[in-house]
């Protein structure tokens, strides 16, 4: 009797499920780097690399401790080319008698899975992912028993459910979300000296990156320089030092943007953890450990818990519960195709270029970036969702499907009607110029509210909640603009749309 367990891109994890009952002596563990699942979206040629790289070291030490493993690598002329035909060659070569596999991050992939058992004639068993905290079944019975989905409660829910910050019951500090206090725009450039720990490739990373070079060059990206962790070992380097070095100050910072400074004081471990070289629970424990030594305030451990316990796993059961139907979202009728300056950088407005330009360089940009610079804009220009979602599936190397729609759908774009966020996320060139250094290098003025020197994202913003104002107004929480709205005059409203019209049809 051997089994056949398969291990994708993003299991990279000796307690993961399918692992869970091998028997070393008759099983066979698969690893397989695929044509399809590196081109169904043209990922950032970065993360194959990262991915190709993690996989061949995970590989080589569960040979070194002594399980039969197969590793099909890209070009190995007998690659069938995707999951299924790997899957299916595989088990033929080695007779495998069922596949042991853990439930994946795509909707898709998961499909696919359901369909072996029947073109195989062996039993298939999809186990779950306990590496996450709470499963999509358990998901669904929490979200049954209310009428608002609101990730705040969800996170407090978590928080006691696995005693993280709680002391007798009650949160530390005695509340729950200190998020007030992590808003704090960037004083001086002399202030954020940290960087997050970097590695030099070794041989084998190193001809992962000669196979992207050669076979993805095509791809969006930067290749080099390659800095990445591609063993647990190093990925747990990189979790210590940014408990040690950067934690004491990711609160008060978190929402900072400051040109030619990608990182801050954020971690760097979403790709790791996303992937399975760390696991949700020591990272979790290990910025806790810190705020009671004393060595991190619990403005910044619980901002940092928050975004783990909270957002990671209130999205993912999002998207298991509304796929397939999520992808299809588009609550406020956005048409427009994305603009070419989102992989060129090639645009006037700095804020815009900054971020594209680092994401092109680093496969990697932080929450703030995301949602209020690059997201901002595409909700305000009405960027069709689908457009926008493979965007952020292509360009981050944390991103796959499970994670990203849900943040992109329903976080930026309220692509679901406010079914995850309870309004739109839509600001004015004034929140970027609060939050970061952008503006004193660029072409437009954020005090300028219109002609063409004017920050776009001030006309944007009005024009934004006109064009949408039917589906909009009655939101609460966009109360107060809209009664700004109310009181413009005929001629500025004019004005606003004069503008937004001019500059998003420049943009073709």
């Amino acid at each position: 009797m051997t089994v056949l367990r398969l291990i994708l891109g993003d299991q990279l994890s000796r307690n993961i499920s399918s692992l869970s009952d091998i028997d070393k002596d008759k099983d066979i563990i698969l690893l397989c780097e695929v044509w399809e699942e590196a081109t169904y979206v043209k990922h950032h040629k970065k993360k194959i690399a990262f991915l190709f790289a993690a996989m061949r070291h995970f590989a080589a030490e569960l040979s070194a401790e002594g399980f039969r493993v197969h590793y099909t690598r890209l070009d190995d002329p007998d690659n069938a080319g995707s999951f299924a035909g790997e899957v299916a060659r595989i088990a033929t070569l080695y007779h495998a008698t069922s596949i042991a596999v853990t439930f994946p991050g795509e909707y898709r992939v998961l499909q696919s899975m359901q369909a072996w058992e029947k073109s195989l004639g062996i039993p298939v068993d999809i186990r779950g992912d306990d590496r996450f905290l709470c499963t999509p079944d358990e998901f669904r019975t929490w979200a049954a028993a209310r009428k608002s989905l609101r990730m705040e409660f969800f996170y407090r829910e978590m928080r006691q459910r696995y005693n993280i910050l709680m002391d007798g019951g009650k949160p530390v500090g005695g509340q729950w979300n200190y998020d007030a206090e992590n808003r704090k725009p960037p004083e001086d450039r002399g202030m954020f000296r940290s960087t997050p720990l970097f590695f030099e490739p070794d041989a084998i990373t190193q001809d992962c990156l000669q196979l992207v070079a050669e076979r993805f060059a095509h791809h969006f990206g930067d290749l080099s320089p390659f800095h990445f962790a591609v063993t647990r070992a190093q990925a747990r380097e990189v979790l210590a030092h940014f408990i040690r070095e950067r934690l004491p100050l990711f609160g008060d910072y978190q929402d900072a943007m400051q040109q030619g400074n990608p990182w801050m004081y954020h971690s760097f471990l979403s790709a790791y953890i996303n992937c399975g070289l760390l696991d949700v629970r020591e990272v979790v424990a290990a910025a806790e450990d810190a705020y009671r030594a004393g060595k991190a305030p619990l403005n910044a451990a619980e901002g940092f818990i928050r975004q783990i316990i909270g957002w990671r796993e209130y999205v993912r059961g999002i998207y298991w519960m509304e796929m397939p139907d999520y992808a299809e979202k588009n609550a406020l009728g956005a048409t427009r195709k994305l603009p070419w300056f989102y992989w060129s950088g090639d645009t006037r407005m700095n804020c815009l270029k900054q971020c594209v330009s680092e994401t092109r360089e680093n496969a990697y940009a932080h929450h703030i970036q995301r949602l209020m610079v690059l997201g901002n804009f595409a909700l305000l220009a009405g960027i069709d969702p689908k457009d926008v979602n493979e965007w952020f599936l292509v360009v981050y190397a944390d991103a796959y499907e499970w994670v990203e729609m849900p943040n992109v759908s329903g976080m930026i774009l309220f692509a679901d009607g406010g079914y995850l966020a309870s309004k739109p996320y839509a600001a004015s060139g004034a929140y970027i110029n609060k939050m970061s250094d952008y503006c004193r290098g660029c072409a437009y003025s954020p005090d300028k509210k219109q002609g063409p020197d004017a920050c776009p994202f001030n006309y944007l913003y009005w024009d934004f909640l006109l064009r949408n104002q039917s589906k909009l107004k009655g939101n609460p929480r966009l109360s107060m603009p809209y009664s700004t709205l109310g009181k413009m005059d005929a001629a500025r409203k004019k004005q606003i749309t004069v503008d937004a019209k001019t500059f998003l049809d420049g943009l073709a």
